[in-house]
């Protein structure tokens, strides 16, 4: 199993109401993409959409060392990758539902939507990348 595999399945085992579909190729989509000194700390699944009701447009998304990587691989063939660096993160929105939650994460070009997560998997997520874009802004305008 792949690096980002292996984090996201540990995620879909302990909420597994989050709705997802094709995990492993969406991983290996991310896996390819990672670069030799990156590390993968947290990985999860969501659907990239704003209604709950859009059931198949689930996105891998890693958070590595570096940045945050969301991958997806298309049914036929292709695939599509977006990486949000540090110095492009603005903030980011929790909506919480009945069963469901929605993360919303700005960037300077555009709000990035993931739906149908597990409600219970809302303050994991949104902890573990606030705290990772916190120390990363930092440093980041440390260096400039």
């Amino acid at each position: 199993m792949g690096k980002v595999l292996d984090k996201v399945m540990e995620f879909q085992n302990k909420y597994q109401s989050t709705i997802a579909w094709r995990i492993k190729k969406h991983a290996q989509v991310v896996d390819d993409y990672l670069n030799p000194d990156e590390e993968v700390l947290y990985a999860f699944c969501a659907q990239k959409n704003e209604k709950f009701t859009e059931l198949f447009n689930t996105f891998v998304i890693a958070l590595t060392n570096k940045r945050i990587l969301l991958g997806h691989k298309r049914l036929i063939w292709g695939s599509f990758l977006y990486s949000i660096t540090p110095d492009l993160y603005n903030d980011m929105e929790i909506f919480r539902g009945l069963n469901w939650g929605k993360i919303t994460i700005d960037t300077v070009k555009e709000k990035v939507i993931l739906s149908n997560v597990s409600k219970n998997a809302l303050d994991e997520i949104e902890t573990v990348i606030s705290e990772f874009m916190m120390k990363a802004k930092k440093e980041y305008k440390k260096d400039n």
